[in-house]
């Protein structure tokens, strides 16, 4: 018998997509909170004076833009942007890219996501995120940051520790990397990793024969505080350009 041959078949799923634009102005110190379920978030600082906002949400089904509505309000407190499913659903295949450009001196008070990823660039006051699975990925940062990934990663690249200010940077598990243009000129850091290893182009004073591996410097005056703390994973820090040895 005649075996035929049997041709490859490539199945395409259909997808929706939508998108919503906005423009909202921004007062100074009125705070942005972001939230999302499943989304790759982009903030981006620069002069501008107001928030630019842009959502693209794709979804299996026109019908499925319902489980998760984008709601972009402002009061005189809070500018609120949000791609959130509702009945705390989960769902990987409601999906949102949420693009932000607004004053590098805003202050992003929340940025709170279940899965997806985080960018952020040039945001020099405060900004607050928890992602809960990816990766978080910053450069340019200054002021007061806190960014926390649980299963995922933090990269921090070409940021500042300034007076006043703070970095507190937490992974459960994951790599967590720092890298500094040049050396801080003052700064107290202290880093932990319970399962995992410490290296640092900066000198710290390092306890790493048993159990959590754990260390710390101090630099000029001590402020701010950079705190880098993992459960499971390693930490790194690098320098780009260190003072010449004497």
């Amino acid at each position: 018998m005649a075996l035929v041959p049997c041709a490859s078949i490539a199945v395409i799923t259909a997808e929706t997509r939508d998108r919503v634009t906005k423009v909202v102005g921004l007062q100074a110190g009125v705070p942005i909170r972001i939230e999302a379920t499943v989304a790759d978030v982009t903030i981006t600082g620069s002069n501008r004076p107001d928030v630019l906002v842009d959502i693209v949400r794709h979804a299996p089904a026109a019908d499925d833009l319902a489980k998760y509505p984008v709601r972009i309000e402002q009061t005189p407190d809070m500018v609120h942007i949000a791609a959130v499913q509702v009945a705390d659903a989960r769902d990987a295949n409601l999906r949102s890219e949420i693009a932000i450009a607004a004053p590098s001196t805003a202050n992003f008070q929340a940025i709170r996501v279940f899965e997806g990823r985080v960018r952020l660039t040039n945001l020099r006051t405060a900004c607050d995120v928890d992602l809960r699975r990816g990766a978080v990925e910053a450069s340019a940062l200054a002021g007061r940051i806190r960014l926390e990934s649980g299963i995922g990663s933090i990269d921090v690249k070409d940021s500042e520790l300034t007076p006043g200010g703070m970095m507190r940077l937490r992974v459960f598990n994951g790599p967590l990397r720092v890298r500094f243009p040049r050396m801080p000129a003052s700064a107290r850091i202290l880093a932990v990793t319970l399962r995992g290893t410490i290296t640092s182009d900066i000198p710290l004073a390092k306890k790493d024969q048993f159990g959590p591996r754990f260390g710390e410097a101090t630099i000029g005056s001590g402020d701010p505080v950079m705190s880098m703390d993992v459960v499971n994973g390693d930490i790194a820090i690098r320098v780009d350009s260190r003072p010449a040895r004497q």
